[in-house]
């Protein structure tokens, strides 16, 4: 098997705390740097939703993966913070929703609701109509976004994390170049990527601009209903384009158009070391050894 022929999904990967995450169709992989200074790895076949007919749906397909890609996420990122700790505690279950669900509750209500209220308000100080509103509004969400990302940025620890975004999206780059994946090799690779998720999240909000704006005059209580509504809609159309891009990235339009995205990443990646970039690297290997054993042509 060729495997520089494998097809990526569409999520490559997640930075953890002093490790990276990386998700293929069949298999994902952690690896983590531990306090001693070695590289331990996690391997997990993906079950249930990745394997069922549903994850082939436009639309609806984004909102899964996503959801469970949070999970996955919210999962491996807790084993890497007790990996640095030393605690064996896991998330998983009904705690792990729980935690997904307040997550998401605090993110509709901070760039979602408190917009759509900040609008209100600037439409009837302004006497703006109500159009003119729901522009505001979501020129708001906007700049709550980046101003969140860039806020958390200007955390050390934080920083630390975005070194190792930076290094999944080098060794994910170097592979689909066809390059060796060595730290040395992947380290000249580019930090932005299409697919990543702040690329989504940017598309994501510029969707719900045009979509709430052409929704036009809505009464305070009905504007916010819809806003949290309408985010599976959103949230799907949002990764159909970020999927239909980076099918497309051929054309010089195309990239011409996701400059912006591949801007905003530059707000959530660091340049990292050849350490760091080595555990990018184990955890792709990790992930495509098994995503080897798991193929058809493998098994056979």
């Amino acid at each position: 098997m060729n495997t520089n022929q494998l097809k990526l999904p569409s999520y490559g990967g997640q930075a953890l705390i002093e490790g990276v995450l990386m998700r293929g169709k069949k298999a994902l992989a952690a690896a983590y740097r531990t306090p001693q200074g070695e590289i331990v790895i996690e391997q997990e076949e993906l079950k249930g939703i990745y394997t069922s007919k549903i994850r082939d749906l436009p639309i609806l397909r984004g909102l899964i993966l996503l959801w469970d890609a949070l999970g996955l996420g919210l999962k491996y990122l807790t084993a890497s913070a007790n990996i640095q700790t030393g605690e064996e505690e896991k998330i998983e279950g009904p705690e792990l929703y729980g935690s997904l669900i307040v997550s998401f509750t605090f993110a509709i209500a901070l760039f979602f609701v408190a917009p759509a209220l900040l609008s209100g308000l600037a439409e009837k100080w302004f006497l703006l109509t109500a159009w003119l509103s729901n522009l505001v509004e979501g020129l708001i969400r906007l700049c709550l976004m980046i101003g969140y990302i860039w806020g958390i940025g200007r955390m050390h620890e934080i920083q630390r994390v975005f070194a190792y975004h930076g290094a999944e999206h080098k060794t994910i780059n170097a592979f689909e170049s066809g390059a060796e994946l060595t730290p040395k090799e992947v380290k000249k690779f580019s930090l932005e990527h299409p697919r990543c998720g702040t690329s989504f999240l940017l598309t994501l909000v510029l969707i719900s601009i045009i979509m709430f704006t052409l929704i036009g005059p809505l009464p305070m209580l009905w504007r916010i209903l819809t806003r949290i509504v309408l985010i599976p809609l959103v949230a799907g159309l949002a990764y159909e384009y970020t999927r239909w891009v980076s099918n497309h990235l051929d054309s010089q339009f195309i990239r011409w158009m996701i400059k912006p995205n591949l801007a905003l990443q530059r707000l959530t990646t660091r340049e990292p070391d050849e350490e760091v970039i080595e555990v990018a690297i184990a955890a792709f290997q990790a992930m495509l050894e098994l995503e080897t054993v798991l193929s058809p042509s493998h098994k056979s």
